[in-house]
């Protein structure tokens, strides 16, 4: 299932969501990333704290994943870093 966030700090909710869903505690989670308890405490309370590698860390250890939608109607999706665009870039940024 998807759940939209727009801001970092709903993250909290979700990322207390996934961990309890999966059964584990903040200290087993914490073991998993290599840092203490009162770390996954504290992203979870203010989820903005933590870097974005960090992010994708706490997330491939909730067996979870971090999905970029466009929300604007569209060609398609763009490429994967595993392919070749087909033409020149597209849009502007």
């Amino acid at each position: 299932m998807d759940y939209p966030i727009f801001f970092a700090p709903q993250l909290s909710k979700h990322l207390r969501s996934l961990r309890r869903a999966r059964g584990l505690t903040q200290a087993q989670l914490a073991e998993k990333l290599g840092v203490g308890q009162s770390r996954v405490a504290d992203i979870e309370r203010k989820p903005e704290t933590m870097s974005v590698a960090r992010l994708f860390e706490m997330l491939a250890a909730l067996d979870a994943q971090f999905v970029l939608r466009d929300a604007r109607p569209g060609p398609g999706p763009l490429p994967t870093d595993r392919e070749a665009p087909s033409s020149g870039p597209k849009g502007s940024w």
